[in-house]
């Protein structure tokens, strides 16, 4: 997230009570996670595994639990907690601002976009020319859809993302700032959920087609012309390319790429990144034509088992 206007590193450590290492003058110009960040950027580590990946990242702040030199070009806040005063200052600079209006006076709408009874659109939300939302969709703050969308009933635009910190206590909720983009003739089917970034963009790229009941994670990017069927559920910071299909059922876990024009058959499970232009199946994924001899060679085992056996008795 792009600060309103770049913020001394100094005015953030007064916001949260944390102590710079370094040159407080510095200008921060927004706040990101690891995987996000750019030149300007503050983020946060707060375990050991990470130090040495925050600390060399593009981040040129970093707000960490570890009293460490400070790297050329950079500048650190030192903090007890850092997972705790990154959604502080999140907090500050984007926080929830209720509606008092079904559509947002903020929301810019295309000419010829037809909206149709009991949508909720948030603030500041884009939404382009000759879209179609049925009712009962939210699109939640800052997001932005494309020209000659189509959004089915009851779908969500924007929610949280699903991302928490474990305490003694319970779960700390990690404050979303990120947005959810649409792009061109894109067509989501009724009751999807699209979340949005925790500090970037989920990107639905132009010309996909989600059938109903389609989850699509924080952070994930999906290309051009791809097609989900039913109940596909893809996890957060998942890139998809261009011309993949998934079918219903298929279950995508995080942080991982689908090459283009992959194709995933129903039901099937995919815990890491796939090469492009293969079909796939089972759980987890193989290439197809493997899996179903694998399942065919299963079913014969029963078979095999009984002849093994009345070898050993003769």
């Amino acid at each position: 997230m792009r600060f309103p206007q770049p913020a001394k590193l100094q005015s953030l450590a007064d916001l949260t009570g944390t102590r710079v290492i370094g040159n407080g003058n510095m200008m921060v110009s927004g706040i990101n996670e690891i995987h996000m960040v750019e030149n300007g950027d503050i983020t946060f580590v707060d375990h050991p595994k990470y130090y040495d990946k925050a600390l060399q990242s593009a981040a040129t702040f970093v707000i960490i639990n570890k009293d460490v030199e400070c790297p050329a070009g950079k500048a650190l806040l030192y903090s007890d907690d850092p997972f705790r005063d990154y959604v502080a200052i999140v907090r500050h600079y984007r926080p929830f601002v209720p509606s008092s209006s079904a559509i947002s006076p903020s929301a810019m709408i295309g000419e010829g976009t037809i909206i149709q009874p009991n949508v909720f659109i948030g603030n500041h939300v884009k939404i382009g020319r000759n879209c179609v939302i049925h009712s009962g969709v939210v699109i939640y703050d800052h997001c932005q859809v494309g020209d000659d969308v189509i959004i089915h009933a009851n779908t969500v635009i924007g929610a949280d993302a699903f991302y928490f910190k474990k305490r003694p206590t319970g779960y700390d909720k990690m404050l979303s700032c990120g947005r959810a983009i649409i792009k061109n003739k894109v067509e989501i089917g009724a009751n999807c959920t699209v979340d949005k970034g925790v500090s970037g963009d989920t990107v639905i790229g132009e010309g996909t087609k989600f059938d109903n009941h389609v989850h699509i994670g924080h952070d994930t990017v999906i290309g051009k012309n791809c097609l989900f069927a039913a109940q596909v559920g893809v996890a957060g910071v998942v890139v998809v390319e261009d011309d993949v299909i998934l079918w219903g059922q298929v279950g995508v876990q995080k942080d991982l790429v689908i090459g283009k024009g992959a194709v995933v058959l129903g039901q099937s499970g995919i815990p890491k990144s796939l090469e492009g232009g293969i079909t796939y199946f089972g759980s987890p994924v193989r290439e197809a034509r493997e899996k179903m001899k694998e399942l065919a060679m299963i079913k014969r085992l029963p078979e095999v088992i009984k002849i093994l056996d009345n070898a050993k008795a003769g």
